[in-house]
């Protein structure tokens, strides 16, 4: 089963800027996932088979999801306390998610 791997998570003070990278997967459907402490996992932003994306409404305008053959992106800017959490992706569709990586930890402070 294909192992993902993301990387590129860290610490960073409010208004910073990370980006973050997931081996591909060989899905068109791909997205980031975030788990706030305390929280359940939640779809951030996705990406399609024509290109087309789709971002949660807290993070459109500051984020940006992008991938080239090998890697999925997402760009982060403006970071907020609230974006604080585990990154983790994975298919877009819950019935065809693989096994979740271990995720990479970002952490914004005030």
């Amino acid at each position: 089963q294909v192992q993902l791997a993301e990387s590129g998570g860290g610490s960073v003070q409010a208004g910073g800027s990370l980006r973050l990278s997931c081996a591909a997967s060989g899905s068109m459907f791909e997205g980031w996932y975030r788990q706030a402490p305390g929280k359940q996992r939640e779809l951030v932003a996705g990406i399609h088979g024509g290109g087309g994306t789709q971002y949660a409404g807290s993070v459109r305008g500051r984020f940006t999801i992008s991938r080239d053959r090998n890697t999925m992106y997402l760009h982060m800017t403006d970071l907020k306390v609230e974006d604080t959490g585990i990154y983790y992706c994975n298919n877009l569709d819950f019935r065809k998610w693989r096994s979740w990586g271990q995720g990479t930890q970002v952490t914004v402070s005030s």
